[in-house]
């Protein structure tokens, strides 16, 4: 199998491995898809595996942040795997995904992240579950009754993804969040350019939703704010839909500020987990973008083993101080800490060293300080 990159006169060639991987799409929904989608053909980052001219896999590389601890780190989107009905059981899905890990590599992203439709191949290549995309349903009415002060809103349209991109940015970076990913501001424009999507723009929060249900709900692809003016403002113009809408389907953090705005809240709540798996391309950059807790040190020499980033493999010393990491070389350390790219993975994503080790994915070393310096809860309002 040859795999390159596809330029964006190629793109319907992708369509029928689409359709035979994920299901056919209307023409007019493939047509928004490809144009949104047009930075990212149009930078090589769209991937075809060929046997003679046949296409027989498929992948994408997204060019994305995401944000670690509030700090925006370079991130790879990796979507649309896909490999041909007939060619399936022969390797080549996982040859398809290791030559995108190095990809990402040359891309300069020290991290990957996708949303899996098997967990094995993934897991084989050192991925590991990492976090979320979290779905909740709220009674429209509950938000009809959250008390908001009048705040300067507006729509937005695509002439405003710069404006947007950094207002969502800053919230993120307020927040602390751990997760969420940012896209570049070309992306943005495809992406604020549906007619049925309701964008509205504040000073400091963005809002976008449409109608769901055959009309008899809304669903919240996004809301996020930095003050709470703006965050009441915003979950009302959403609750103004009640006299129409039902219910309402939110796309939101597991602490979402939402939850503790209505007078009401149920005591079983409908929510839908979507999970995501990260990947560690390029671990001392990895860490030392990453945003950790103030006040919280770790030194601890650290074993990695990578076959498939061979670069991250080897005996480390990884200090963590004012919010600030780094990993360096260091000599053969005895009692290092030892773990490979799933538990590296996990470790960066905020998963307890407790669950690592029982899990068998840390061993060795006294490695109880790094839970509280990766501590983090990932969640991701995007799916891709």
């Amino acid at each position: 199998m040859e795999i390159r990159a596809l330029g964006w006169d190629e793109r319907y060639a992708v369509r029928d491995s689409t359709a035979r991987a994920f299901g056919p799409v209307l023409d007019e929904a493939w047509e928004r898809r490809s144009e949104a989608a047009r930075p990212t053909w149009e930078a090589g980052r769209w991937f075809a595996g060929f046997d003679g001219d046949r296409i027989v896999a498929t992948g994408v590389l997204h060019d994305m942040t995401q944000w670690w601890h509030g700090r925006p780190v370079s991130m790879a989107g990796v979507s649309a795997i896909t490999v041909a009905p007939e060619d399936r059981g022969r390797g080549l899905g996982r040859r398809l995904m290791t030559d995108l890990l190095r990809r990402c590599a040359g891309f300069g992203h020290p991290l990957a992240m996708l949303y899996p439709a098997t967990t094995r191949i993934y897991r084989s290549l050192g991925w590991e579950h990492a976090g979320a995309q979290h779905h909740i349903e709220i009674p429209a009415e509950a938000l009809r009754t959250v008390a908001a002060e009048r705040v300067p809103v507006r729509r937005a349209g695509r002439e405003d993804a710069g404006e947007a991109a950094a207002v969502i940015g800053r919230a993120h970076e307020r927040a602390r969040d751990s997760g969420p990913v940012g896209w570049p501001e070309a992306r943005w424009r495809g992406m604020l350019g549906h007619r049925d999507e309701y964008v509205y723009l504040a000073e400091d929060g963005f809002l976008s939703y449409h109608w769901s249900g055959g009309n008899t709900g809304l669903e919240v692809t996004r809301l996020v704010a930095s003050s709470e003016r703006t965050l009441r403002a915003l979950w009302a113009i959403v609750g103004s839909g009640s006299s129409t809408a039902e219910t309402v389907r939110a796309c939101v953090s597991p602490m979402d500020p939402v939850l503790w705005l209505p007078h009401e809240r149920r005591l079983y709540e409908t929510v839908h987990r979507t999970q995501w798996m990260l990947r560690v391309v390029d671990a001392p950059a990895a860490i030392r973008a990453r945003g950790y807790p103030a006040g919280v040190t770790a030194g601890v020499p650290l074993l990695i083993d990578d076959p498939q980033c061979p670069g991250n493999s080897g005996h480390w010393r990884l200090e963590i101080e004012d919010g600030e990491g780094r990993l360096e070389r260091s000599p053969e350390t005895a009692g290092a800490v030892r773990l490979g790219p799933r538990g590296l993975s996990a470790l960066y994503a905020g998963v307890p060293v407790t669950t690592l080790r029982l899990a068998g994915l840390v061993e060795g070393g006294d490695a109880e300080a790094l839970s509280p310096a990766f501590a983090a809860t990932p969640f991701s309002l995007d799916f891709f």
